[in-house]
């Protein structure tokens, strides 16, 4: 039984760029550039004048990988033309993700010698060799498989009618029933003569109102005394003073 081996297959690791670096420059902006370290093999990229913080690269390299060596140190840098050149940050990239899938991209993170944060690099990493789970063996279990629904038979003909559950409503008795009374309101007919004849005399009320003149107003009572011409008037008419008793 053969055992698979990375030792001596080719790894590329695309240096993308670096976010939020430490700034080492006072005055002008920093020049940086990235060292990658895996075993003995040292690789450096091209610097970035005036990168700044948030330097860009694209430079690809390639490694020769080593059996049980799992991760790359990455160091970044500022380049000075007189003095020494400034260290920036270091990080460990962790190669177990491009080796078990075939591809990374990622960013890590880097640390000052104090252990602060000190930014961040992006590799892209791709390992053509890569042993990708087999898809030939057989599956622990069967594949799931939705139930078929059941079999519903279907009807040529109409099925028969079923018979109802309530027998048809019987006549009511009281719907032949003839009421003893005349319906409401009554025919206006009934009324056109009465039953009962009217007290009063044919000729009431009179005709006319107020009656004649020859009968209104009736004769003064008591009628007036007659006019005398002895004043004030005497009880005994004609004699005036009256007599001594």
């Amino acid at each position: 039984m053969s055992t698979y081996t990375i030792q001596g297959q080719p790894l590329e690791a695309t240096v993308v760029g670096c976010t939020k670096l430490k700034d080492t420059e006072w005055i002008s902006r920093q020049d940086p550039y990235v060292c990658l370290e895996y075993g003995s093999t040292k690789f450096r990229t091209t610097t970035c004048t005036d990168g700044g913080r948030n330097p860009t690269f694209q430079q690809k390299f390639v490694f020769s990988l080593i059996e049980g060596l799992r991760e790359i140190n990455v160091t970044v840098w500022n380049s000075n033309t007189v003095t020494y050149d400034d260290f920036i940050g270091t990080g460990k990239i962790q190669l177990a993700k491009v080796l078990s899938e075939g591809y990374d991209d990622s960013s890590w993170s880097l640390q000052t010698k104090t252990g602060r944060h000190a930014g961040e690099v992006r590799l892209i990493l791709h390992f053509a060799n890569a042993k990708r789970p087999s898809s030939s063996f057989a599956p622990s279990a069967p594949p799931f498989q939705a139930p078929a629904p059941p079999q519903v038979p279907v009807y040529t003909t109409m099925p028969p009618t079923h018979p109802t559950a309530y027998a048809h409503p019987t006549p009511t008795p009281y719907a032949s029933y003839q009421s003893p009374y005349p319906s409401y309101p009554p025919s206006s007919v009934a009324y056109q003569t009465s039953m009962y004849s009217s007290p009063y005399p044919s000729g009431y009320p009179p005709t006319s109102y107020p009656p004649p003149p020859s009968a209104y107003p009736p004769n003064p009572y008591p009628p007036h005394p007659q006019a005398s011409s002895v004043y004030p008037p005497s009880p005994y008419h004609g004699l005036y003073p009256p007599p001594p008793y």
